[in-house]
């Protein structure tokens, strides 16, 4: 990261806080579903994580709350009783996070705190303003008002056509003295790659849309068995927000409508939505190795790949808005042609940023994985996700990077998350 931790902790419990403004008693909890948490208890398992690991786990600090573990213990609470939790109110909630904030603030420039523990709870924190950002999409409530937002939008338009990624051997995962990284990153490893063409750009609205004006989702021989069974329990019949009105195809943005934006990726399709596109299209997923050598590797001397690896798309320097649209400064995407200036060095275009991409890997352990401290981070889901990559216009720019992998369900399409496509 290049601010300081204690700048860190500061800046993402001002977003936190930011994102949960403006709601009313009622939209804090929310209706019941399967893939949102009530929003005021999602507020302070974030203070909860924060005081767990940095002041009580590396402290060894008193707990702040005697009832922090049996309100927001995530591993340990189901899901389904989030709603009959006695809660503290918005303003107990929010007092909690600041008081948190303030402990841990201290304990950093007193130069005793865990510097990877502080690192972990802000990511944390990072994590969960973004899965409240897209709860908020997902119940149609208003969007949030950041004060870091961008006055407008870079225009760019489309980027069609493919870029070629020569084969060879290429080190997949994050390698050792490259800053905090997660469990399931660690560590890189050889993998041989066949030469691949991927497309410069994610697919964009326009070209989605053609897929469901062809039947798409009525069409059984574009759906494997499992993206089947999915697709008529779902009830699908297009993307979750899409809804024709007045004769044309419009996408539910929070609490408006708005027409579909051609030159922007399509955004909240699940993986099974991703795979069937594919096969109309006759093209496929790439593979996360494939995906990451296209936003690392570079030309190598005889064509092949180089050993080099680069921490962006564009190499070593920190994401700018001029390279990467990250950090919520829109709550939307923008058009897949802007941004070159965050070129690989193959060609593509937004690999990090801008939305989520879903790659055609199961998400599974690098060789000799072993589980860091937060051991409910990466385990208990390999086998079960699917891995995206590359990061949205929501996740924090200290959060993206090459390397980082994101994993979810493939029935999941509320987050935001859209993919581009290889060569069959």
């Amino acid at each position: 990261m290049c601010e300081t931790l204690a700048e860190a902790v500061a800046d993402a419990r001002r977003r936190t806080l930011e994102l949960a403004s403006g709601l009313s008693d009622a939209q804090l909890f929310g209706p019941r579903l399967t893939i949102v948490n009530p929003p005021l208890w999602e507020l302070g398992h974030v203070a909860w994580f924060q005081e767990r690991w940095v002041l009580r786990h590396a402290a060894g600090r008193a707990p702040l709350r005697a009832d922090g573990d049996v309100l927001y213990d995530s591993a340990a609470i189901p899901h389904d009783t989030r709603w009959e939790l006695p809660l503290p109110d918005l303003a107990e909630t929010t007092a909690y996070l600041r008081d948190v904030e303030a402990r841990v603030a201290a304990l950093v420039e007193g130069g005793d705190a865990d510097p990877y523990l502080v690192a972990l709870s802000v990511f944390h924190e990072d994590m969960h303003f973004e899965a409240m950002a897209f709860s908020r999409q997902t119940l149609g409530y208003p969007a949030p008002e950041l004060s870091d937002a961008a006055p407008s939008d870079p225009g760019g338009g489309d980027l069609p056509g493919d870029v070629a990624v020569p084969g060879g051997t290429f080190r997949l995962g994050a390698e050792p003295g490259a800053g905090f990284v997660f469990d399931n990153e660690k560590w890189a490893h050889p993998v041989e790659l066949a030469g691949f063409r991927i497309s410069r750009a994610p697919v964009t609205q326009a070209r989605f849309a053609e897929f469901v004006e062809d039947g798409g989702y009525r069409r059984r021989e574009w759906w494997s068995d499992a993206g089947w069974r999915w697709r008529e329990a779902a009830g699908a019949e297009g993307p979750v927000y899409w809804e024709r009105r007045g004769g044309r195809w419009s996408r539910r943005d929070f609490d408006r409508w708005v027409p579909l934006e051609s030159h922007r990726p399509v955004v909240n399709v699940s993986w099974f939505e991703a795979e069937a596109w594919c096969r109309w299209a006759g093209r496929r997923l790439p593979t996360e190795a494939e995906w990451e050598a296209a936003a690392a590797a570079e030309p190598g001397p005889g064509g092949g790949l180089s050993p080099s690896k680069r921490r962006f798309p564009w190499g070593d320097a920190p994401p700018g808005p001029e390279r990467a649209h990250l950090g919520a400064r829109r709550l939307h995407a923008i058009d897949v042609g802007a941004l070159a200036s965050g070129d690989g060095a193959f060609g593509c275009r937004q690999l990090v940023g801008n939305v989520w991409e879903w790659t055609a890997s199961d998400f599974s352990p690098y060789p000799g994985f072993a589980p860091d401290a937060y051991r409910e981070y990466s385990e208990p889901w390999f086998g079960t996700h699917k891995v995206l990559r590359g990061g949205s216009f929501a996740t924090t720019p200290r959060l993206a990077g090459n390397t980082f992998r994101n994993f979810y369900t493939p029935d999941r399409r509320d987050l935001w998350a859209g993919f581009r496509t290889c060569a069959a």
